[in-house]
């Protein structure tokens, strides 16, 4: 298992993720048929992450396929520099195996060399791995967007949740 800053040569892969676990969880933003990123605009992406400072994706490689990725995503406006917006997401089939920790441990070494002050995410209140990994990793929770979301055709709430480094 190696956890490793995305690379270009990622990007195929990256997107193939990112449509596999639109279609096997409820958890992550878009529904299966939502996400119309073409190769190209991944590609763009990933460039611009890679070239910006201010940002970071992180991905879990396993024998040559990534199952899981971390997005660490700020702004460069200066009162809000200091903070980024994380965003996660792990094959089913590779959950359990400490990937989450590992992301989340090598994202305060990165936060730490960039002045990052803040993580801060948002979670769906019944995502109860996601929620333990969470706390797990020093998040609290701050509050609830209530009806933040529907899935399935109900309205789900959502808790943010930051930790202070």
């Amino acid at each position: 298992m190696i956890i490793r800053a995305i690379r270009i040569s990622d990007t195929e892969k990256f997107l193939n993720l990112c449509k596999k676990l639109d279609t096997e969880s409820n958890f992550m933003m878009l529904e299966p048929e939502e996400r119309t990123t073409t190769f190209d605009k991944q590609y763009e992406y990933i460039k611009n992450i890679i070239e910006d400072d201010l940002s970071i994706i992180l991905v879990c490689e396993i024998e040559g396929n990534i199952v899981g990725y971390l997005s660490a995503i700020r702004e460069s406006f200066n009162r809000v520099r200091h903070s980024a917006y994380i965003v996660t997401g792990i094959l089913k089939e590779f959950t359990g195996r400490g990937i989450g920790t590992k992301f989340f441990h090598e994202l305060e070494q990165w936060s730490h060399a960039n002045n990052i002050h803040r993580l801060e995410l948002t979670v769906m209140c019944h995502n109860e791995a996601g929620l333990a990994l969470y706390k797990k990793m020093g998040f609290e929770i701050e509050g609830t967007k209530k009806h933040s979301l529907i899935v399935e055709n109900q309205y789900i709430d959502e808790y943010y949740m930051a930790k202070l480094i």
